[in-house]
């Protein structure tokens, strides 16, 4: 066929060979997907992912991603989202509707509480807050209409860690689904499956990217009925990521074990140098003995990663730790956790928490992987400002 100027720009004669491969997935961009023939068209479930049928439903950048992290946590089936929040929205959207409940623990990611709020004030779903200590006595909170479990182990500004075995178990006696937010352990440090939940949430925005660049979040299970009641939620919500996003995420994937330990063994020597320090009167580590639910940390993590909070004397004001934060150096004022670069972040966890008893500015740091003695050195200037 004969084409003029602009059509061949549009359809090229040219089609590369095959048999290149490389180490690196391909990224595919796409929005359009072409099918071989009308009986292709026809034929493909895009639920199944045995085919291709739109770019929102993915490409072989994205599909190639979902595997591997269905791989990582232990999982089949696994979807992704823009961000964590919209991982977390998916799901509540996917299995809730007017007059059911969801439970959610006390220390939960705030975004999560505030989906919570919104569910309960806009679309008729109770939404019940649990102390992130309960366990098994969770059984005596699960009501007739009671659908969704949240749980977040530990809760990533307090760190309780939950006993996620005793509360599956009485969730899945009354046939309450389980969702399990295990961002804090980026699949490595706990096997959520194993504990008995029903879907593993991440924010891949940390560890799993590791620059401080991408957001993105992820669903896996490993129930085909339960993927696809999620997979009909990211349909209907319109949940696509990019391909450039997929790659860098895939990326991050071989290195993330190794940075994450790097994390870990930094972080617990700059909380046991802040333990010591008078000026902290807590250190909120769940590998530290006084930490709420330590034992059951024992029990069921493997490692800690760089992210644990500390609670300054009463005598200090919270503009005296505001002065104290505002002198780090080393030491970025921002949200997240999993890059390289260190971070801290002030909660007024009173305001946060109606259980909380403990006074003192809570402070959260984020270790990234500086020298360990530098951020020492630098949190011990910064605390002669106070």
């Amino acid at each position: 066929m004969k084409k003029t100027l602009q059509t061949s720009i549009i359809h090229p004669a040219y089609t590369a060979p095959d048999g290149f491969d490389a180490y690196p997935p391909a990224i595919h961009h796409a929005s359009t997907v072409l099918f071989k023939d009308v009986a292709a068209m026809r034929s493909g479930e895009w639920k199944n992912k045995n085919a291709y049928n739109y770019g929102l439903h993915g490409t072989p950048t994205t599909f190639t991603l979902e595997a591997r992290l269905a791989e990582l946590e232990g999982g089949t089936h696994c979807l992704l989202a823009p961000s964590g929040l919209a991982a977390i929205a998916m799901v509540d959207f996917a299995l809730l509707k007017t007059g059911d409940d969801v439970l959610l623990p006390e220390n939960v990611y705030n975004p999560n509480r505030e989906l919570g709020k919104w569910l309960a004030n806009d679309f008729g779903i109770t939404a019940r807050y649990y102390d992130p200590l309960v366990g098994a006595g969770i059984a005596g909170l699960i009501q007739p209409n009671t659908k969704l479990i949240w749980t977040e182990a530990p809760g990533s500004v307090s760190m309780e860690v939950p006993d996620l075995p005793a509360i599956c178990e009485a969730a899945h006696a009354r046939g309450v689904l389980v969702a399990l937010d295990n961002t804090w352990s980026a699949g490595l440090a706990l096997r959520g499956f194993d504990m008995g939940v029903d879907i593993v949430m991440q924010a891949l925005t940390k560890y799993q990217s590791g620059g401080s660049d991408v957001l993105m979040g992820a669903l896996v299970t490993r129930d085909a009925a339960l993927n696809d009641r999620l997979a009909l939620a990211h349909m209907r919500l319109g949940m696509g990521v990019s391909a450039d996003d997929a790659f860098l995420v895939m990326r991050g994937l071989p290195s993330m074990k190794l940075r994450f330990e790097a994390h870990d063994a930094s972080a617990r020597t700059v909380a046991a140098w802040l333990k010591a320090r008078p000026e902290i009167t807590k250190v909120l580590h769940p590998a530290f003995e006084d930490c709420p639910g330590h034992e059951t940390w024992k029990r069921d993590f493997t490692g800690a990663g760089g992210l644990f909070s500390v609670l300054f004397d009463v005598r200090y004001s919270e503009a005296q730790t505001d002065r104290f934060i505002d002198s780090l150096e080393l030491f970025g004022l921002g949200y997240s956790w999993g890059g390289a670069n260190s971070l801290v972040m002030p909660y007024r966890i009173q305001h946060m928490r109606r259980d909380w008893q403990d006074g003192g500015t809570l402070v959260r740091f984020n270790i990234g992987l500086e020298d360990s003695a530098d951020l020492i050195a630098d949190i011990e200037r910064a605390l002669a400002t106070l």
